[in-house]
């Protein structure tokens, strides 16, 4: 008589039947639970929503596939902290959608660059990177300085984030356009890199 565990092995459907049962309940057990968690959920102390030239920032680093080469995700191993700062924690990402944690690092993690260096550093890294870092192999973005935000999709981006949760305000959506006005992308990447970090650096 054959055991259960061959019936099992020999019956591709059944398998899959009960390796999906199997999955299902632990993701009940492990991500369920995560839903109702305060930690995950809330902002953590000081975190608030990015402004509008921030969020273009946001937008463009995502554009330029910047995650591609910094996490923004510091685990908390010793080594970690003491080179980036204190580790990640979930209530920092409740406002981004999506999430930047990656673990692809061929730049540093930048989780806690925000005030690190100066508008002007940041300026001169982005538009050579290899004028304050003689080794670094990050390209250029210098046709950022050249390109201008643009108001009206601005209002509509923080609308959006609006309807995912984002607190931000009738008043504070009214006020967006003003802003960027004027703004060039480059100075909302530097807007977007100078606040990463800064809510809950000194964390503990």
């Amino acid at each position: 008589m054959a055991h259960a565990h061959e019936v099992v092995e020999k019956n591709v459907g059944l398998l899959g039947v009960l390796v999906a049962i199997a999955i299902s309940f632990g993701g009940l057990v492990e991500i369920v639970p995560l839903f109702f968690s305060a930690d995950i959920n809330q902002p953590s102390p000081g975190v608030t929503p990015y402004s509008a030239l921030a969020l273009e920032g946001r937008d463009i680093y995502l554009r330029e596939g910047c995650y591609g080469c910094h996490s923004q995700m510091i685990r908390p191993f010793r080594a970690e902290t003491e080179r980036y700062g204190h580790y990640s924690l979930a209530g920092e990402s409740v406002y981004d959608h999506p999430f930047q944690f990656g673990s692809k690092r061929t730049g540093p993690d930048l989780a806690r660059v925000g005030g690190r260096y100066s508008d002007e550093w940041h300026r001169i890294h982005l538009m050579n990177p290899r004028d304050v870092v003689p080794e670094s192999n990050m390209p250029r973005y210098s046709w950022l300085a050249d390109s201008t935000i643009d108001p009206e999709k601005t209002v509509g981006k923080l609308r959006a984030m609006q309807t995912l949760g984002v607190p931000y305000s009738d008043e504070d959506i009214a006020a967006a356009s003003a802003q960027v006005e004027g703004k060039t992308e480059l100075q909302a990447l530097i807007a977007y890199l100078q606040g990463l970090g800064t809510a809950v650096r000194g964390a503990r």
